[in-house]
């Protein structure tokens, strides 16, 4: 709804044009126009008066963010009756959390849960605590915490007694910074087509945000060892996977440490097909 978005956000009306069915459309090849878009949907739809980091961190398309958050709503309900749990006693693990502050943020806005936020970055760290500290509607509700250590995922962040009925992770999915320039030129290709604009990147990432050695599929190799050690302080473990061709490997870790339930979830938004893995012990 674009006139309820110009209304929450009337810079927004700069970045607008019409596509060649003669309808209202965005610049998706802009970064500044989706990071705008995303200011104007957090502002409209969740409350969010201030939301702004600085470049080159990742700036997400908030639509898909929120799927994820509503599955995880869906997986645990499956532990309650059916029903999804809501307000602050829920406990959200947010790993990787970034400058951006995302997932926690749309999870205490659909759902009132309360999330710890992790980032080995402190410059992410520091620009997420600026979004929480200037919503009063976030006080309180989303915590902070650093990741000294790169190698690790969970060891270093989970203290002893603490419980979390959900982890949630968007990895870095590229091995080098050579594939995730490679893979970036061709959505910039993509999203190019019906824009006049040809930005020189979409989305952006800091390299911590966007790959690591191995790439995606030994990322989750770690979060999976890793899990095994604190499957009396999550619920559920969950993650994004990007790539099909990991499933088989996940499948295969799960195997390793003995997980007692697992799952796969598909997400498709557009052309666009995405999974959500998920595992308990």
């Amino acid at each position: 709804d674009f006139e309820a978005l110009k209304a929450a956000k009337p810079e927004l009306v700069e970045f607008l044009y019409l596509n060649k069915y003669g309808k209202e459309s965005l610049d998706f090849s802009n970064p500044t126009a989706v990071k705008v878009l995303n200011q104007a949907l957090l502002k409209e739809q969740y409350g969010i008066d201030f939301w702004d980091f600085p470049e080159p961190f990742l700036c997400p398309p908030i639509p898909s963010r929120a799927d994820y958050i509503h599955h995880l709503a869906d997986l645990l309900a499956t532990e309650n009756s059916g029903k999804v749990p809501t307000g602050k006693e829920i406990k959200c693990l947010d790993i990787g959390t970034g400058a951006n502050c995302i997932y926690p943020i749309l999870g205490n806005r659909a759902y009132r849960w309360s999330f710890l936020g992790v980032d080995v970055e402190e410059e992410s760290l520091i620009a997420a605590g600026n979004i929480v500290d200037f919503n009063d509607s976030l006080k309180g509700e989303i915590q902070l915490r650093k990741q000294e250590n790169k190698h690790n995922v969970f060891h270093g962040i989970i203290e002893r007694g603490e419980f979390f009925h959900a982890s949630i992770c968007n990895p870095p999915f590229h091995d080098s910074a050579e594939s995730a320039r490679k893979a970036n030129a061709r959505k910039r290709k993509g999203l190019s087509k019906e824009s006049k604009n040809k930005s020189e990147r979409n989305f952006s990432g800091a390299a911590h945000e966007l790959w690591c050695k191995g790439g995606e599929k030994q990322f989750l190799r770690t979060m999976i060892q890793e899990s095994k050690g604190y499957s009396k302080n999550v619920m559920w473990f969950t993650s994004l996977v990007s790539k099909a061709s990991s499933l088989e490997a996940v499948e295969n870790y799960w195997k390793m440490v003995k997980v007692a339930e697992s799952r796969v979830i598909e997400m498709k938004r557009g052309n666009k097909k995405t999974r959500i893995i998920a595992w308990k012990f």
